[in-house]
């Protein structure tokens, strides 16, 4: 049976506590154990003379109580003295010392030499969810655990990288030497004994202080074959979050620039704040340097990144860009929004797979939500980068403010939403018409009270106004200031249909709605409501215009109706139906929007989610007569486990140069991933314009992963080109190793036998 020696009885016990020899807890914990709290028959306690003789000093009675931490336990099948002052410790021995655990067939403590002898296989693990994990054949220690001389050992760090060394040297507490050693974060396999990479050195020396490893005579191993001999090399270890020093290393080819490398080098600067330097050079005698600063305050964090650029593509010209992006919490409950986008031209941005952005945004946000409440500001530039817009015609400049509360008001009941906003933009040109500024104050007022009439039904009442005073500037073609208010109001009926059909329940809802609005306002520029959408979303609103310079106006019904089965297999199907019908048409709507004339198109709707994880739907705008279709939608995702999934759409709108769409669209999006087998995953993504006849772009990619590499291979094609971008081929090689710095959990590979 297994006896437990502990250094002192268990504090409140109300006994005195024997203190160990200074700085020698576990050397303390071996002499006591022999029997001075095992209830062991008279002579084997040590006597003073004897505790003095194994520890070399004298035994004391202690006057202060001794710290948990400190405190030392033995645990063995038998724990005897021997001659030579010895201690001897056998069978399943265990020690428990300052957050160390050691477990060995035989500690032997010499008090002479105040050293630990310990016999294999022997287990030594280091305090902390990530501290080493040490096991060897044999061992010589001193009695604090922290020097000594391990043979035939091995070493895991933070329960990934291991090290297999002919010797382990413990030196000071802070440093483990190991000789001729072989390091790896592989899953060694009895069929497979050789792991994917390895690197064999002379001499690696772990820092524990600084948790850096230092190898010497390094040389990097794949599949056992030499790639690189290394006389120095300094990795941090995977304890480490951030540490100076290269990152991984990416190479990329490309039609335009190149075969081409980017080392990252990554540099600390602080707890909170650190510097990524980001050379790239090409075969094709392109130069950039890119960086990326990163920061972090009491208050938030920011980031700054950036990259100049030397290359052919266009000829003694220094090209780059400049994104910087911050988010502060401020007081009251509001937050800060600092962004800033520049780049030197679009293709640029393009030619270094930094983004797809044609148009960069660069202001503040100011904002705080707040359950009745949202209070939202912005105010910045937009710098445009498409074909055929010119920075000097386009509202570039602008500034837009919100203020929304809900109130429910005690005296006529149901809810208030007042919304108070303000609107402005500016355009450089100086031009009548063409370089036109206008600014907007407006307020909008929404109530909403529900009955519940016999029968189930769910009726509605409405009232809806909106106030806006314009100040427009440089188009004589309008009054300097407008000002307008537009009342409007309604009933709603809903009259829901609920049954159990068996294990399912079906939902029917019928729903009308019957609004007028006040149609003589006066005429103001239309600059925020130009797209219109719609949908299930706003089939039934007072205005389908998504901004405020346009309004729906006049007599009008809102219809339509919706069917829904939940089963309980695990499967939905839904269904909408609608329409608008008014007493005259309404202006402002194009032929595409599928809402012109006195009756809009038939908005018809459908979703489908299987309990595999298969999701379908599709929206579409028919006209009333059934026979054209204005716009039709079509989304289909499927995701049955972690291994593959899938996500396709389909967009087809007709033309309507009121929204800039002078021909049909018609394209078709595809993404998917797929796992091919252990470690191994696909992903395919495509983007087809069947109205050009050719794809815009498509990539692919194949990705291996396992407990100690990361390869990544991508191959990509963009197929558009304008005065500004040309068509490009991309293909990028990464390999990370795992390991060295601390990284995400990874899928361990699964030996055979």
């Amino acid at each position: 049976m297994k006896r437990r020696a502990p250094i002192s009885p268990r504090p409140g016990a109300g006994a005195p506590r024997t203190a160990r020899p200074a700085g020698r807890g576990l050397a303390a914990a071996l002499t006591l154990a022999a029997g001075l709290h095992l209830g062991a028959g008279p002579g084997l306690a040590p006597t003073a003379a004897q505790a003095e003789t194994l520890t070399g000093r004298p035994m004391a009675t202690a006057t202060a109580t001794e710290t948990r931490e400190d405190a030392a336990t033995l645990v063995a099948d038998s724990i005897r003295l021997a001659p030579g002052d010895v201690l001897l410790a056998e069978g399943a021995v265990e020690v428990f010392y300052r957050g160390n655990h050691l477990t060995a067939e035989s500690i032997r403590y010499d008090g002479k030499t105040d050293r630990i002898f310990v016999t294999g296989p022997l287990r030594l693990t280091e305090p902390g969810a990530e501290g080493a994990v040490i096991l060897a054949d044999q061992a010589e220690m001193s009695t604090d655990l922290r020097d000594g001389l391990l043979t035939g050992a091995r070493m895991v760090l933070a329960r990934e990288m291991q090290l297999a060394a002919a010797t382990i040297s413990r030196v000071s507490g802070r440093y483990t030497d190991l000789n001729r050693v072989v390091a790896s974060s592989c899953r060694i396999c009895a069929d497979n004994p050789t792991p994917l990479w390895e690197i064999r050195a002379d001499r690696l020396r772990h820092d524990t202080e600084k948790r850096q490893l230092l190898f010497d005579g390094a040389e990097f191993r794949a599949l056992g074959l030499p790639i690189a001999r290394i006389p120095h090399l300094r990795m941090p270890d995977p304890t480490v979050k951030r540490m100076t020093g290269f990152l991984t290393p990416s190479f990329r080819t490309t039609s335009g620039l190149g075969t081409g490398v980017k080392l990252p080098y990554f540099i600390v600067l602080g707890d909170h704040r650190d510097l990524t330097l980001t050379p790239y050079v090409s075969s094709d005698g392109m130069t950039t340097m890119g960086f990326r600063y990163r920061a972090a305050t009491h208050s938030g964090l920011y980031a700054i990144e950036g990259a100049l650029s030397r290359d052919d593509l266009i000829a003694d010209t220094t090209r780059g860009y400049l994104f910087a992006q911050g988010r502060f919490a401020l007081p009251d409950g509001f937050s800060l929004g600092l962004d800033l986008q520049l780049a030197s031209d679009r293709s640029y941005l393009l030619d270094y797979g930094i983004s797809d952005a044609d148009r960069l945004w660069s202001g503040i946000t100011l904002e705080r939500v707040r359950r009745t409440e949202l209070t939202w500001a912005r105010l910045g530039q937009v710098y445009t980068m498409r074909e055929g817009e010119s920075n000097d015609l386009e509202p570039v400049q602008a500034v837009d403010a919100h203020k929304i509360r809900v109130f429910r008001p005690a005296l006529i009941g149901g809810e208030l939403e007042f919304d108070l906003s303000a609107h402005a933009h500016r355009r450089p040109s100086d031009l009548d018409v063409a370089g036109r500024d206008m600014a907007r104050l407006g307020f909008s007022a929404q109530w909403r009270r529900n009955a519940l009439l016999p029968g189930g039904i769910l009726a509605a009442g409405l009232f809806d106004v909106t106030g806006n005073i314009y100040r427009i500037g440089q188009d004589s073609r309008y009054d300097e200031t407008v000002s307008q208010t537009v009342p409007a109001a309604g009933v709603e009926l809903r009259w829901p249909w609920v049954r159990q059909a068996g294990s399912a329940a079906l939902v029917i809802e019928p729903v009308a709605q019957l609004l007028w609005s006040d149609t003589t306002r006066p005429r103001v520029p239309n600059e925020d409501s130009l797209l219109v959408e719609f949908d299930e979303g706003d089939l039934f609103s007072f205005s389908r215009f998504p901004g405020e310079d346009a309004r729906e106006g006049g007599t009008r019904a809102n219809l339509g109706i919706s069917f829904t089965r939940f089963d309980a297999a695990g499967w939905s199907l839904g269904m909408t139906a609608g329409r608008v019908v008014r007493a005259r048409a309404q202006a402002g709507f194009g032929t595409g929007s599928g809402l012109s004339g006195v009756q809009s198109d038939w908005l018809l709707a459908a979703h489908f989610a299987s309990a595999g994880g298969l999701a379908v739907s599709n929206r579409a705008l028919i006209s009333g007569d059934f026979g054209d279709v204005t716009r039709n939608e079509l989304r289909v995702a499927w995701s049955p486990g972690d291994d593959r999934s899938l996500s396709a759409g389909y967009l087809w709108m007709k033309p309507d140069l009121s929204e800039g769409r002078p021909s049909a669209t018609s394209e078709l999006t595809l993404d998917t991933t797929w796992r091919l087998s252990a470690g191994w995953s696909g992903r395919f993504a495509s983007r087809y314009d069947f109205d050009a006849g050719r794809a815009a772009r498509a990539g692919l990619g194949l990705r291996y992963e396992n407990e100690c590499v990361t390869l990544d291979l991508s191959l990509s094609r963009r197929y558009t080109s304008s005065t500004s971008v040309r068509p490009e081929t991309d293909f990028g090689v990464s390999v990370a190793l795992a390991g060295f710095g601390a990284g995400e959990n990874r899928a361990r590979r699964v030996c055979t036998r």
